[in-house]
């Protein structure tokens, strides 16, 4: 299978829309965004071991789920930036591409 590269993003609302080069549209909730953060605070960090380490559990509230801004990251990923000054997500294109496949079955 051919590698889907993202054409398009825009933010409406509380929707991140997406336009893959396949033709393929998806319109992702900020609230599935966020709470599927890569980050290593968000999702921990593995050992060699496989041992997975992560700060507290983040208090999130209202303003967690609002972007101020996204940036691209090269030609493979997006980086959000939070209203509650969260902003070390990179999300590459491949898992966005996996995360508005999830919400739209």
């Amino acid at each position: 299978m051919a590698k889907v590269e993202l054409i398009h993003h825009e933010l409406v609302n509380d929707l991140l829309l997406l336009q893959w080069s396949d033709g393929s549209e998806h319109a992702l909730p900020l609230a599935s965004l966020r709470d599927n953060c890569p980050c290593a605070a968000c999702a921990g960090e593995k050992d060699v071991f496989g041992n997975v380490y992560k700060g507290p559990a983040q208090v999130l509230n209202e303003i967690s789920y609002e972007i101020t801004g996204l940036q691209p990251v090269g030609y493979y990923a997006l980086r959000p930036f939070w209203k509650d000054g969260h902003n070390t997500g990179i999300f590459s294109y491949d898992l966005l591409f996996s995360l508005a496949n999830q919400k739209s079955s």
